[in-house]
């Protein structure tokens, strides 16, 4: 996989030649070259019918005022609400593009994401594609690099880089606030059963990039995390629980993380006796992975909100 930096160094690269008098401005090229995650793809400029298959992406383009033609059959979440209703091409889940509608459709550029990201090879032979999956070493970077390049292939550049340059500053604002208080734990709860996340993983930005310090050192980074009990919770004895709820996320019946962590373990934690227990949005953080510069931004402020209010 090709790295988010080089990604964005393609795409510069294209724009300093055009502005260096390459004959023509982004605005007027015909296409630019864009090295992906799954390879390199010469992009039409302002593409008329785009289909993305993937929620982060539909997030940054929304913040840059970008509406597009086709999206996942499945519901959109909240935050994209706008794509509930309307005669939108429903090209199949977030996991499993249909073809056939990509063939008919005959779009100018379809846009793939982490889950569909095994499936470029075939959605590419129905259009100019390129994969956006985030690089989860680098997550903050990816998000500031994709909203560029996307500025840069719709033609909004200067929105982009106010979005980027929001997102740093109040980045660096809660990091500030983080560096003062404390450890923390990220779980995820579904079924009735945690894990926690730490660095490294695909929640691990609270720690490598918010800043918060992780309170168990050595918690295993594969995919699902690591499964922990009430009882690692309070030897743990974390400062801040951070708790996502995935069944509401993805509006499956279960026991609420509120309701789990309604006990006595729980309580008998710093996190617990000093109210220091957040939820966070199932949908940023679950669904769109934070990895759109939307959902990042609503995150980075919540986060400020609840560290200010705890000084």
């Amino acid at each position: 996989m090709l790295s988010g930096l080089s990604r964005f160094a393609a795409v510069s690269s294209v724009c300093l030649a055009l502005a260096m008098g390459a004959g023509a401005s982004v605005a007027h090229a015909e296409s630019i070259a864009v090295t992906h995650s799954s390879g390199e793809t010469q992009v039409p400029v302002q593409p008329q019918k785009v289909v993305v298959l993937d929620w982060s992406t539909l997030d940054t383009l929304a913040q840059l005022g970008v509406t597009v033609s086709g999206i996942p059959s499945s519901n959109p979440p909240e935050v994209l609400k706008q794509y509930r209703e309307g005669e939108f091409i429903r090209a199949g889940s977030l996991f499993e593009p249909d073809f056939e509608v990509l063939k008919n459709a005959e779009p100018d550029l379809i846009i793939l994401g982490r889950r569909a990201q095994g499936k470029y090879a075939e959605v590419s032979r129905f259009g100019t594609s390129i994969d956006l999956t985030p690089d989860p070493n680098d997550l903050l970077g990816s998000v500031e690099r994709n909203t560029l390049l996307l500025g840069e292939v719709f033609g909004k550049q200067e929105k982009a880089a106010e979005l980027v340059a929001e997102l740093k500053s109040s980045v660096a604002q809660l990091r500030s606030l983080t560096a003062e208080q404390g450890d923390g734990l990220l779980l995820l709860t579904t079924g009735g059963k945690m894990a926690a996340f730490g660095k490294g993983t695909r929640f691990g930005l609270i720690h490598d990039v918010f800043g918060v310090e992780q309170a168990v050192a050595d918690l295993k980074t594969g995919r699902h995390g690591q499964a922990v009990s009430f009882e690692f919770l309070l030897e743990a004895d974390p400062d801040w629980l951070f708790v996502m709820d995935r069944d509401a996320a993805i509006g499956r019946e279960g026991t609420a993380a509120a309701e789990l962590m309604d006990n006595e373990l729980v309580e008998a934690t710093t996190a617990g006796s000093k109210d220091q227990i957040v939820y966070l949005d199932p949908a940023s953080w679950y669904l769109l992975d934070n990895s759109g510069i939307g959902v990042m931004q609503n995150s980075v402020d919540e986060l400020i909100q609840v560290f200010s209010a705890a000084r």
